[in-house]
């Protein structure tokens, strides 16, 4: 059987508001949202972006339908937020666990909900104790 090479991962986010969703995940995760001023400007100069597809966040040139945000070790899953027409409504088929073990959970959830989650509920199944939480857009993680 011929081995292929593994994919890259990223994950994606939808989202009303991409950027200031990447401000939170990247809060949350310890990442750097990418600044894609440079690459922006340099698309805008040769013709293949339009002044349609930028805006400003934080004073800096951006994407105006994405934001991504990336580990600064780069071992971990790149994560792109990507706007969306339509709002959250049910609850997500996949979300992310941020494990940070039973000693650090509850200092963890405090610092993720004064970023703006919200906490949602208490889950156990056995020994595992986590927390469900609420992005700023209602998407779904767990702390645990």
């Amino acid at each position: 059987m011929r081995k292929i090479a593994a994919p890259a991962v990223q994950v994606v986010i939808d989202a009303a508001d991409p950027h200031g969703l990447a401000d939170f995940w990247a809060a949350a995760l310890g990442y750097d949202v990418e600044d894609v001023e440079a690459f922006a400007r340099q698309m805008l100069d040769a013709g293949h972006a339009t002044d349609d597809d930028v805006t400003t966040h934080r004073g800096r040139l951006v994407w105006r339908d994405a934001a991504a945000a990336r580990d600064p070790a780069d071992q971990r899953p790149r994560l792109l937020v990507q706007r969306v027409p339509e709002a959250k409504t049910v609850k997500n088929r996949v979300h992310l666990d941020l494990v940070v073990g039973a000693d650090r959970r509850d200092a963890e959830v405090a610092r993720i909900v004064a970023l703006g989650a919200r906490r949602l509920h208490d889950g156990r199944l056995g020994p595992q104790a986590w927390v469900t939480l609420a992005d700023p857009e209602g998407n779904e993680l767990c702390v645990s």
